[in-house]
């Protein structure tokens, strides 16, 4: 037995790896995994061995196919809900170290590993060791809230049940406010009620979902309606909830051609429209930042709606159940353990 001991002791140390996974849409419908070299991080940015990434709608459209596009993508993008824990350094970084837990806008998160500059990283805190963190989207929902300026006693309808929808409709309920949700599954309903809303609506007709709203607030309508599925129809309805000089805010990611809006009804209400989406990287920052702070304070409680989870071999069963989104479906993340 000690000789087989110092054998093993003698042996030469394993070399690390130089490749990694990455996950490449190389024609419209078709994702691949392929070799590739991992990246080395430039003098501002971190190398993190991603645990996850979360599954956005918004990777749909360039999946699927639109003219704009041209394949193969690059290997490892869309993914942009990526977090994990830090490899390396680059030598102009200063706040971020090997082995810190972080969440990062980083672009190309399907795959093992991905670089992001130090100031698009935020540290995990131990509250949250070794649960799932897509970061963006959490950070994504707190922005919209901040936008959305509920206050306690309104009255705010969420169209649209989904991830966003449900975080959404957690922090309105946090804040005091009363709370619809209008959603066409089942489940989301149901996942909708579990997450503190007052009345669920199925999504029908818009004119018999007008009718029930206009009861439940006694011909008033909504003080703040978040439409959360980018998505005509429910824009449409959208309008029709918001209250003389209420608040619409536009959540959803419009990302499939032009809109038709009813700007009279708009004009005669006095309508605040927002549109509640950051692109300045650093405004996502600060809302990843809120988000670890409301999941720690128990504002906020995501992991209910983490309701499917996919290895990175099977990431395209994960783009299937995203764009048929069967009954119990919420959010997806794709897992590198």
């Amino acid at each position: 037995m000690s000789l087989i001991k110092e054998e093993t002791l003698i042996k030469p140390p394993k070399k690390a790896a130089s490749v990694m996974k990455a996950a490449t849409v190389v024609m419209p419908g078709l994702i691949q995994l392929q070799q590739i070299i991992i990246p080395t991080p430039a003098p501002d940015e971190v190398l993190i061995k991603l645990e996850g990434c979360g599954l956005c709608s918004s990777n749909l459209p360039p999946f699927e196919g639109r003219d704009w596009f041209q394949y193969p993508l690059e290997k490892g993008s869309l993914g942009h809900e990526g977090w994990g824990v830090v490899e390396k350094t680059g030598y102009e970084v200063e706040n971020i170290k090997t082995g810190d837990r972080v969440s990062a806008l980083s672009y190309h998160a399907f795959a093992e590993y991905d670089v992001a500059k130090e100031s698009d990283v935020v540290k995990l805190p131990p509250a949250l060791e070794d649960k799932p963190f897509p970061g963006e989207p959490l950070g994504c929902a707190m922005n919209i809230f901040e936008r959305s300026q509920i206050q306690e006693g309104q009255t705010v309808a969420v169209i649209g049940a989904g991830f966003l929808g449900c975080l959404l409709i957690q922090l309105a309920k946090n804040k005091g406010a009363r709370v619809l949700a209008i959603s066409k599954r089942k489940s989301s309903l149901e996942m909708a009620r579990e997450c503190g809303a007052d009345e669920i609506i199925p999504f029908e007709e818009n004119e018999h979902i007008i009718q029930q709203v206009k009861e439940f607030t006694g011909g008033d309508f909504c003080d703040r309606v978040i439409e959360a599925t980018g998505k005509q129809q429910p824009l449409e309805l959208a309008g029709e909830l918001t209250a003389i000089r209420g608040r619409l805010i536009i959540a959803g990611y419009h990302q499939d051609g032009l809109r038709k809006v009813n700007m009279q009804l708009w004009n005669w209400r006095g309508l605040d429209v927002i549109n509640a989406h950051e692109r300045d990287p650093q405004q996502y920052i600060g809302g990843i930042r809120k988000a670890v702070q409301a999941i720690e304070k128990e504002e906020l409680n995501p992991y209910p709606l983490f309701t499917h989870r996919f290895h990175l071999e099977n990431i395209s069963k994960a783009f299937e159940a995203l764009k048929n989104r069967p009954e119990g479906f919420i959010k997806a993340l794709i897992m590198f353990n």
